[in-house]
């Protein structure tokens, strides 16, 4: 439970900020590139938070659940760097280019797709 509300204010703090930030990067269009960096960058600090919480929840964890947990981030870095470098070479075929943002979606479907299969293979 303690998890649940540690990720929800993360979360919730990185919407507004996130939020906030893409407002401002409207109203100071013409500011110089450090400004509108720091601007940019600010949605950084909730999305650390986020990450606070992951390894927090991580660390409560008993032994089974924690190998079950490993075994699902190992699968999720090598079919995110599989998936992501087929696509890279992809692109050099002609299929459109996509931004770096797509990365850690893939690697969050990717962690979710490892949890079924290891959570199946431990039932």
């Amino acid at each position: 439970m303690r998890y649940l509300y540690e990720m929800g204010a993360a979360l919730g703090c990185y919407m507004v900020v996130l939020v906030a930030s893409l407002f401002a990067l409207n109203q100071f269009q013409y500011a110089d590139f450090v400004s509108r960096a720091i601007i940019t960058l600010s949605p950084i600090i909730p999305a650390a938070f986020m990450c606070w919480a992951v390894v927090r929840k991580l660390r409560r964890l008993d032994e089974m659940q924690l190998r079950i947990q490993f075994e699902a981030l190992g699968f999720a870095f090598a079919a995110s760097a599989l998936l992501t470098f087929s696509y890279g070479f992809m692109e050099n075929i002609g299929a459109p280019h996509l931004p770096w943002l797509w990365v850690w979606p893939v690697m969050g479907l990717m962690w979710i797709v490892g949890l079924m299969i290891a959570k199946h293979r431990y039932q």
